[in-house]
């Protein structure tokens, strides 16, 4: 088993920075991709990013491309993902969630979620 813990969250005004992290712990050598998926409300859970343990490659949703980064710090087994110039349309549940193997965008191949953490940018 993986247990992921995430932080973080807050509220920001639009243009704003925010930093998330993900500390994973239990059988984490079993673990090949980590990835955050957020979700607003009324709206289905949605890929953000995604991170490749493996070879360190990293992808985006084009929503967020050149405005987030996803990174990783081994010795901590933790993930996190730095949001700047952040927009209205951000605010969401950000969820990390973790997989045994090497895993697309698709919130169905992750074995492992985390509870969630709140992220509101105010307009």
């Amino acid at each position: 088993q993986v247990q992921l813990v995430e932080s973080g969250g807050g509220l920001v005004q639009a243009g704003g920075s925010l930093r998330l992290s993900c500390a994973a712990s239990g059988r984490t050598f079993n673990i090949h991709t980590m990835a955050w998926f957020r979700q607003a409300p009324g709206k289905e859970r949605e890929f953000v990013a995604r991170f490749i343990w493996g070879d360190g490659s990293t992808n985006y949703a084009d929503s967020v491309k050149g405005r987030f980064t996803i990174s990783r710090d081994n010795a901590k087994n933790t993930v996190y993902l730095q949001m700047n110039s952040l927009k209205h349309e951000d605010t969401a549940v950000y969820y990390c969630a973790a997989a045994v193997q090497v895993q697309g965008p698709y919130r169905s191949g992750f074995d492992y979620w985390g509870q969630g953490t709140q992220v509101t940018v105010s307009s």
